[in-house]
C-alpha cells in the first residue's frame, strides 16, 4: 500500500467523472448499524465525512452548504422559536440554526448514534460546540416514526439527510407519505427546507427535479434553491416550502437588517445579496424543474446514482 502522502481520495460525481483530492489523513473507517462511514483528512479541503461513499461535509466549504440550507428560511420568518432537524449527524446544521437568537428550542433527531458520536470527536471545527447548547435535544431514533408519534409544531422543518440511496438510511424520507406528515408538524407561518441533490447539468434530474415536484405535491408551493459546493464537484440544490412570507419576496437590505439584528456570528457566505442570487436558477434547472412529473412515494421510491 502507498503512503498516505501518495495516496488520492476518489469519488464519482456523475458516472463518467470523479473528483480527486490528495489524502494527507485517515481519521476513521467503519460500518455503523446503519452507513458506512469514513472521516478523512485532505490538504484541499480539510477534515471530511463520507457516508456510503460521498462527501457529506468539508471543512473547507461546510459553511456553504449549511448556511444555504438553514438562513435563506429562517430568516424569512419574523420570530422563528422552534426548530426540528432531521440528521445533521455533524452538529453545523443544528449550529447555525442556534446561532438565530429567536431560536428557544432545537429537537435533533439522527438515527445513527455512532455516527453523531464520531462527528463530535472528530469534526470540532464542524460542530464549534452546539452539541453543548442547552436549547438542543438530541435524540436517537428514525425521524419519521419521532414526528408520527409526537404532536409538537414547529416553525422549521429542515431534512438535512443522506442522499436516497438504495438500502440506505433516509430514502423514506424523500417521499411524498413523509411529506405529509412532516407538513402537519409546521405551525402556522412555518416552512421545511429539504437538501436535494445535485442541481450541475450533468445530473440536476438524479434528484432535485423529483424532490421538488414531490414536495410540490404536498405543500403547492416551492422555493427551489442552489449553491456552489466546491467538495461535492457540483452546484448543490435546496428546496423551501413556506405557508409564511416566500423567501423570494426578501429584498437584500432587509435579509441583511435581519442578519445584523438576529444572529450571534458572523457568516462567511449568506447576506442579502447571496440570497438573491440562490433563487435565480438557470434556465436548464427551471425548465426541469417545470417539466417533472415523477412524484416520490413508499411504492416507487427515488434512488440517487
Amino acid at each position: 500500500m502507498e503512503d498516505i502522502p501518495n495516496r488520492w481520495y476518489y469519488e464519482y460525481i456523475a458516472p463518467d467523472l470523479f473528483l480527486a483530492s490528495h489524502l494527507t489523513d485517515i481519521l476513521y473507517t467503519g460500518t455503523t448499524r446503519y452507513q458506512r462511514v469514513e472521516i478523512i483528512e485532505t490538504s484541499l479541503f480539510g477534515r471530511c465525512l463520507v457516508l456510503d461513499g460521498r462527501t457529506q461535509s468539508s471543512e473547507i466549504d461546510e459553511f456553504i452548504y449549511h448556511e444555504t440550507l438553514i438562513h435563506p428560511a429562517l430568516i424569512a420568518m419574523r420570530e422563528p422559536r422552534t426548530v426540528f432537524i432531521a440528521g445533521g449527524g455533524e452538529g453545523a446544521t443544528a449550529r447555525e440554526v442556534l446561532s438565530h437568537k429567536t431560536v428557544e428550542r432545537v429537537v435533533m433527531v439522527d438515527l445513527d448514534r455512532e455516527l453523531v458520536e464520531l462527528c463530535q470527536k472528530y469534526l470540532p471545527n464542524h460542530h464549534k460546540g452546539a452539541f453543548e447548547d442547552s436549547r438542543l435535544e438530541l435524540i436517537f431514533t428514525d425521524a419519521w416514526k419521532y414526528l408520527e408519534e409526537s404532536k409538537e409544531q414547529y416553525d422549521l422543518l429542515v431534512m438535512d439527510i443522506p442522499d436516497p440511496l438504495e438500502n440506505g438510511p433516509a430514502y423514506l424520507l424523500f417521499t411524498k407519505e413523509f411529506y405529509k406528515l412532516a407538513k402537519k408538524r409546521i405551525k402556522p407561518g412555518g416552512a421545511m427546507v429539504v437538501q436535494a441533490g445535485p442541481s450541475g447539468p450533468l445530473n440536476y434530474r438524479e434528484t432535485l427535479t423529483a424532490v421538488n415536484n414531490t414536495i410540490r405535491c404536498v405543500f403547492g408551493e416551492t422555493y427551489p434553491l442552489q449553491s456552489y459546493i466546491p467538495s461535492f464537484g457540483s452546484p448543490w440544490g435546496f428546496v423551501i416550502a413556506s405557508s409564511g412570507l416566500p423567501p423570494t419576496d426578501m429584498s437584500a437590505q432587509k435579509v441583511d437588517a435581519c442578519i445584523e439584528s438576529r444572529l450571534t456570528h458572523n457568516l462567511l457566505y449568506y447576506d442579502g445579496i447571496t440570497h438573491q442570487g440562490m433563487f435565480h436558477l438557470p434556465t436548464y434547472v427551471r425548465q426541469g424543474l417545470k417539466t417533472e412529473k415523477r412524484v416520490i412515494t413508499k411504492g416507487n421510491p427515488l434512488y440517487a446514482v
